[in-house]
């Protein structure tokens, strides 16, 4: 498994401009495999008992201008093409979006905002604050088990005023449209791609307009 998993990371050398972010890239990408709980860096340092004085030093790391995430997702999606084993129907690789809103109870942390909750079950309040969240995975397995690997998962509302900091990244579109974009991207990677949706992307349809 360890020589598997070195296999599938050393392909995301060329991703680093500089060999100590690819190294704290390994060990991060470890210690959220390993992690026996959810809380950041914290979790990473203890459960790979790394020495706590690290913790400033691997926080840069999300910082650093040695790397771009678009590099590394990509990559990803390439390696899961490669190593994974897909499931296809006619030819078709099964690409499976989905969105999740996330409630947050501080009001003030950045891309948190009012979002109304589509969900049927009347337990579930009609508005919360929160993150919305949109993901995508491709369909793998065999008949005996199907099961989707994540490929990406961002952001997509509430994050407006962020992206206008930014000139060349000013543009936004509607969650719906992200989810096709993101579709679209993966499809390039993956080739003949089918994209399956639930009924809200349907009911939502004239975000595509």
């Amino acid at each position: 498994m360890l020589e598997y998993i070195e296999k599938i990371l050393n392909n995301f050398k060329f991703c680093f401009s500089r060999q100590p972010a690819y190294q704290w890239f390994v060990v991060i990408t470890l210690g959220l495999m390993v992690r026996s709980d959810k809380l950041g860096t914290t979790s990473i340092i203890r459960d790979l008992a790394l020495n706590p004085k690290l913790y400033e030093t691997m926080n840069h790391f999300f910082r650093a201008s040695s790397w771009k995430l678009s590099d590394i997702r990509q990559k990803w999606m390439q390696s899961v093409h490669s190593f994974a084993p897909l499931w296809e129907e006619s030819g078709y690789t099964i690409l499976i979006v989905d969105g999740v809103k996330q409630a947050k109870e501080a009001k003030r942390m950045p891309g948190v905002k009012k979002q109304f909750q589509e969900s049927e079950n009347s337990s579930k309040p009609a508005y919360i604050f929160g993150h919305l969240f949109g993901g995508i995975g491709v369909l793998a397995g065999n008949l005996a088990k199907t099961y989707c690997i994540p490929l990406s998962i961002n952001l997509q509302d509430g994050i407006q005023t962020i992206r206008n900091w930014k000139k060349e990244d000013s543009s936004f579109s509607s969650h719906v449209v992200q989810m096709i974009e993101n579709g679209y991207e993966a499809a390039k990677v993956f080739g003949k791609s089918l994209l399956l949706l639930d009924r809200y992307f349907l009911s939502n349809g004239n975000d595509l307009n």
